[in-house]
C-alpha cells in the first residue's frame, strides 16, 4: 500500500511537468510562469519552498528537544514574520518594480535598480556558492524515514528524489513547480495535522502529554521543574535567535522573494498573504509543536549517539502503516518542493546574471531556457553527490556549510533588497558592504568559530545577527558614500507613481 501511494504520487508530479511544457518556452514563462500565477498557487509555492525535511525532521526535533513546547514560537514567527509581514512589506512592491525593471532574478534586480553589472555578478556568485550546500541539506532527514518505512538504502532515496524533481522542473519550469507545490502543500497540511493527532493520542491526549512533559527534568539544561512545558522554555534568548533566523530570513532568500515576481494581480496578493500565513501557521507551527513533545520519548531516543535527526522518526515509529506512508510522502513533498525552488533559482541566476553577462553575451531566449534546463541537471547532480558523500563518510564540513547557507544569503540580501524597494537614497556601496559582511561573517563562522564571541559561535545566532546588522549597515554606509544617480533612481521609482483604474469597492473615487 505504501509503495502504491508513492507510485501514484510520482506519476502525478511527472504528468503535471509534461502538461506544463507549453508554459516554459521562453525565459519569462520558464522562470516566472508568465507572471500570471494566482493566489493559491503562489501562496502554496511560497510555503512549500519555505518548509522542507530540514524543518520537519531536523529543526523540529532539535528545537523541540532544546526548548520544549516553547519551540512552537518558531512556527508562529514563521507565520507572522516570515509569511504575513513578508507579503505585506515586500509582495506588492517587488511585483511592481521587478516587472518595471524587467528583472526575473534577484541579482538582475540589483543590476537594474543600481545600474551596476558588477553588483549583479557579485550577487549571482553569492547565490551560486551558498544555494548548492543548502540544496544538498534537503536530503537530510529522509534517510531515517525511508529506512523505517521501506527498509531501502538511503542512496536509492536520494537518486529517486533527484531524478523525479529534475523531470518535472526541466519539463514544465516554474508553472509545473507551482502546481506541484500546491499538491505537495495539501499533502503537508493533511499530514501534519494527522500526525500530531496520532502522536498526542498515543500519549493520552493533549493535556496528558503536556502534563507528562511538565514532569520531565534535565539537570544539564536547567533545574527549574516543568520548564519544557512552559511558555518560553529553558532558553528564551537562543529561542529568539531561532525565531529571527527562520522567520526574518525569508525576506532575503532569492528562491522565496522570487515568488513575488510571478504574482498575477492585486487580488492574488491579498489572498496569497492570508493563505501563505495560514499555511505556515499549520505546517511550521505544527512541526515545532510536535517536536516539543520529543522528550516524552526519551526512553527510546539517544540524542548523543544518534543526533537530533533521530527524534521525529522515533516519535513516528509507532504509528500505523498508513500514517507512516503519509508521513514519508509529507516529508518527500516538503523536500522536493524546496529542491525544485532552489534549483530554479540557481539555474536562472547563473544563466541570466552570469553566463549571459560574462560568457555568452548574445544568448537568445531559446538558448537561455536550454541552458537553465542543463544547469538544473547539473545542480541536482551536485547536490545529490554531496548528500551521498555525507551519508557514506564522516565528512562534517558539508553539514557545517549547509547550516550557514541560510544566514549568509539572508544576511547578504535582506537589507539591500528591502531598502531598494522603498528608499531612493540606497547606494551601490552599501549593497556591496552588506553582501560582503553577510557572506564573510558566515564563512568565518565555519573556519574561525572558536574566535567568535560565545553567543555568535552558533550558526543560527550568527546568521540572525548578520541579518539584523544588515538593516543598520545599509543606511549607515549610504550616508557616507556617493549618492546614486538621480535619473536612474527616479526611473526605477516611476513605476509606483503610475495611475491604474480600480473598481469602486476598492477605492471610492471623487
Amino acid at each position: 500500500m505504501k509503495l502504491f501511494l508513492l507510485i501514484i504520487y510520482f506519476a502525478v508530479l511527472i504528468g503535471i511537468g509534461l502538461y506544463c511544457r507549453k508554459h516554459a518556452t521562453d525565459v519569462n514563462g520558464f522562470v516566472l510562469g508568465g507572471r500570471s500565477v494566482g493566489p493559491w498557487l503562489t501562496a502554496f509555492a511560497y510555503g512549500t519552498s519555505y518548509f522542507s525535511a530540514v524543518v520537519f525532521v531536523g529543526y523540529a526535533g532539535q528545537f523541540g528537544w532544546r526548548f520544549g513546547v516553547a519551540a512552537t514560537w518558531a512556527g508562529i514567527g514563521n507565520a507572522i514574520i516570515g509569511s504575513l509581514l513578508a507579503w505585506v512589506v515586500l509582495g506588492r512592491r517587488t511585483r511592481i518594480m521587478t516587472q518595471h525593471l524587467e528583472s526575473a532574478t534577484m541579482p538582475q534586480f540589483f543590476g537594474e535598480r543600481f545600474g551596476s553589472v558588477p553588483l549583479k555578478i557579485g550577487a549571482s556568485v553569492i547565490i551560486f556558492i551558498f544555494l548548492i550546500p543548502y540544496t544538498a541539506s534537503l536530503y537530510n532527514g529522509l534517510s531515517r524515514l525511508f529506512g523505517m518505512a521501506f527498509h531501502i538504502d538511503y542512496s536509492v532515496c536520494i537518486i529517486l528524489m533527484a531524478v523525479l524533481t529534475a523531470i518535472y522542473v526541466i519539463a514544465g519550469g516554474y508553472m509545473a513547480t507551482a502546481i506541484n507545490d500546491f499538491i505537495q502543500g495539501i499533502i503537508m497540511l493533511v499530514g501534519i495535522v494527522s500526525v500530531i493527532a496520532a502522536v498526542l493520542s498515543g500519549k493520552g491526549g493533549f493535556m496528558a502529554a503536556l502534563d507528562g512533559l511538565a514532569q520531565v527534568t534535565d539537570q544539564t539544561v536547567t533545574k527549574t521543574p516543568g520548564v519544557f512545558a512552559s511558555f518560553f522554555g529553558p532558553d528564551p534568548l537562543n529561542l529568539l535567535f531561532v525565531v529571527i533566523l527562520t522567520s526574518l530570513g525569508t525576506w532575503g532568500l532569492p528562491q522565496m522573494v522570487q515568488k513575488f515576481y510571478a504574482i498575477k494581480d492585486e487580488e492574488a496578493i491579498k489572498k496569497g498573504t492570508i493563505l501563505s500565513t495560514l499555511f505556515a501557521l499549520v505546517v511550521s507551527g505544527g512541526c515545532y509543536f510536535l517536536g516539543g513533545f520529543g522528550r516524552l520519548f526519551s526512553d527510546q531516543i539517544d540524542v548523543a549517539a544518534n543526533g537530533y535527526d533521530s527524534i521525529i522518526p522515533t516519535m513516528l515509529s509507532g504509528l500505523s502503516p498508513m500514517l507512516i506512508a503519509l508521513v514519508v510522502i509529507l516529508v518527500l513533498s516538503a523536500s522536493m518542493s524546496t529542491l525544485s525552488s532552489l534549483v530554479m533559482a540557481s539555474s536562472s541566476t547563473l544563466t541570466i546574471d552570469f553566463l549571459k553577462v560574462v560568457v555568452f553575451k548574445k544568448m537568445n531566449d531559446k538558448k537561455q531556457v536550454f541552458c537553465m534546463r542543463l544547469l538544473i541537471v547539473v545542480f541536482i547532480a551536485i547536490s545529490s553527490v554531496l548528500a551521498l558523500i555525507q551519508y557514506k563518510s564522516s565528512v562534517t564540513f558539508i553539514a557545517q556549510l549547509m547550516g550557514v547557507s541560510w544566514g549568509a544569503l539572508a544576511g547578504a540580501f535582506l537589507a539591500p533588497f528591502m531598502y531598494a524597494l522603498y528608499a531612493k537614497w540606497v547606494t551601490k556601496a552599501s549593497c556591496w558592504v552588506c553582501f560582503l559582511f553577510g557572506s564573510v561573517l558566515m564563512i568565518g563562522n565555519i573556519f574561525l568559530k572558536e574566535s567568535f564571541p560565545a553567543i555568535m559561535q552558533s550558526p543560527i545566532n550568527c546568521g540572525a545577527i548578520a541579518m539584523l546588522a544588515g538593516i543598520v549597515i545599509v543606511p549607515a554606509v549610504s550616508l557616507f558614500t556617493p549618492k546614486p544617480d538621480k535619473k536612474l533612481v527616479d526611473g526605477a521609482f516611476a513605476c509606483y507613481e503610475q495611475s491604474t483604474e480600480v473598481k469602486r469597492k476598492t477605492a471610492l473615487g471623487k
